[in-house]
């Protein structure tokens, strides 16, 4: 049975896939029903290979056998799983060590799925093809989740320094002086009574303000005429009767 290529497969355009056999027989069939399916393979006949070529080559996924010279299965799924290249590979076991304990054993050292043989290539197919799209799930939701952490950051970052700046604006507020002065900074124009078009007399002047580097100036005149009392805010030149 000949597997239909994979459709919208959401890791690389063409995942690759490390055989770890070390019988050749094995890898091939397994080699060319995967290739039928749009992957590329890599192989090793050797727990070394493999796991040398899983931490250089970084694939998609790992398939092996525990039966392997130098480094068996086992080893090999905890030493992949114990280097940060390759934590988060999915890896497949593919064993002819049928018992419970071996397939519980496969399971503690780092395997996803254990498929015990004979195991048929449409078989294994399935169960690499879930892994990938399970893999890349994880991968979107774990970049989401760093984007949205990303703007996070940024926002608090905004928040401090806006918290910052209000600070400084109130002690910059708390530490300026608003007073009167019968010597201000600005000395009022000439100014007449609008009512009786006499000249006001000047009495003082208030200086405040929101702080030191926006001050204002509000100058108090009276009338001699008895009209009464006027504000002259220098920043908008008007005159009011107070």
């Amino acid at each position: 049975m000949t597997a239909a290529p994979l459709i919208g497969m959401r890791t690389q355009a063409c995942p690759v896939v490390l055989l770890a056999d070390c019988d050749a027989d094995t890898r091939q069939l397994y080699a060319a029903h995967l290739r039928a399916s749009a992957f590329v393979i890599d192989e090793a006949d050797n727990g070394a290979e493999a796991l040398a070529k899983a931490i250089t080559v970084q694939p998609n996924i790992v398939v092996t056998e525990t039966r392997l010279p130098s480094i068996d299965g086992y080893e090999l799924c905890g030493l992949l799983r114990k280097d940060p290249a390759t934590r988060a590979t999915p890896i497949v076991v593919v064993t002819g060590e049928a018992f419970e304990p071996d397939i519980q054993r496969a399971k503690n050292a780092g395997a996803d799925v254990v498929l015990v043989k004979p195991c048929l290539p449409h078989v294994l197919f399935a169960e690499v093809r879930r892994l990938l799209e399970w893999s890349s799930a994880l991968r979107a939701r774990a970049e989401a989740t760093r984007v949205k952490s990303a703007e996070q950051v940024v926002r608090s970052e905004r928040l401090i320094e806006k918290s910052n700046e209000l600070q400084r604006r109130t002690m910059l507020s708390r530490s300026y002086t608003r007073h009167d002065t019968i010597d201000p900074p600005h000395p009022p124009p000439a100014l007449f009574c609008p009512m009786c078009d006499q000249p006001l007399r000047y009495v003082r002047s208030h200086i405040g303000g929101v702080s030191i580097r926006h001050p204002e100036q509000w100058d108090y005149l009276e009338c001699g005429e008895g009209c009464g009392d006027f504000q002259y805010r220098q920043r908008t030149r008007k005159l009011r009767k107070v």
